[in-house]
């Protein structure tokens, strides 16, 4: 669905207040008017005391945010709204400490909301699956200490990655942090990312040989310093990650490494709608509903 351009004065105008914030919130979670949660009818009173829904059938209650990434909080929706836009305003996303400065709260707070975000745009681009000629590589991402370098360097972080190749063009990717490069976390990347049957093209290296199973897999033993001409796109891809990672946020830690490799994936696939994504991403915020844990 195509989502239409928003300016910066334009946002600011359009979601100045709360007020304008809640309704846009409601339009996309009720499109065709409320629906309670619990048994779905539509008719409900409205609580001005406690700013909920109270359905008139079973009289549960509910808030326009219950159940989105804005569930429970403190925060005034509008400082939401400019975080989403910040968020996907510039290429290079924003930090933290920048977005908390911006917005008037704690870090903590923004690394929050940033992380929700985060969530969302993983949601979003784990609906869809990779397919015809895909090239598909590792890289090992992070660690400062000096020392053996490429696999088996210390301090670093597997990360697998799959292009997508059309045309010698890069169109969409895929990428996963993992433990270890293994048959096992190889299937299982493809199961979750890669429609079965296509043709991936690799390196030679052992653990990727399970691509074989189910897809059409080129592989060629490929020298250091001629890998880029056999998976010359998903090399590039490498190193727009890196320098994503180490421009922005100077680098992360393992432990959040996911979140912002989701966050470049979810960049990259949409690339191609660069003057949408504040209105994609805001719409995906929106409608998003976390799983039950």
């Amino acid at each position: 669905m195509k989502m239409p351009k928003v300016s910066l004065l334009e946002w600011q105008k359009r979601f100045e207040c709360e007020n304008a914030c809640i309704e846009t919130l409601i339009k996309v979670r009720w499109p065709d008017g409320f629906v309670c949660p619990q048994c779905a009818s539509r008719k409900c009173s409205f609580i001005v005391t406690r700013k909920s829904y109270q359905c008139s059938q079973c009289h549960h209650q509910t808030c326009a945010n219950a159940g989105t990434i804005f569930h429970s909080t403190n925060l005034p929706l509008v400082k939401w709204f400019w975080a989403i836009y910040l968020a996907a305003a510039d290429k290079g996303g924003i930090s933290a400490l920048r977005l908390s400065k911006h917005i008037g709260v704690s870090w903590i707070t923004a690394q929050r909301m940033l992380r929700r975000i985060r969530t969302v745009m993983a949601h979003r681009d784990s609906i869809y699956r990779l397919e015809n000629l895909i090239e598909f590589d590792d890289a090992l991402v992070g660690g400062r200490k000096a020392g053996k370098r490429g696999r088996g360097a210390a301090g670093k972080k597997p990360v697998l990655l799959a292009v997508e190749r059309r045309e010698n063009h890069a169109r969409f990717m895929a990428a996963e942090v993992t433990e270890a490069i293994s048959k096992k976390n190889v299937k299982e990347f493809l199961l979750r990312h890669i429609k079965p049957g296509q043709v991936i093209r690799t390196d030679a290296f052992p653990a990727l040989n399970v691509v074989a199973k189910d897809h059409s897999h080129e592989k060629k033993v490929t020298p250091p310093k001629k890998a880029a001409e056999w998976l010359p796109l998903v090399h590039i891809v490498i190193g727009n990650l890196k320098i994503f990672l180490n421009g922005t946020f100077h680098g992360v830690t393992s432990k959040y490494l996911q979140e912002y490799v989701d966050e470049f994936c979810y960049r990259f696939n949409r690339r191609f709608w660069e003057d949408e994504l504040l209105m994609r991403l805001l719409n995906a915020c929106l409608s998003h509903c976390p799983a039950k844990s």
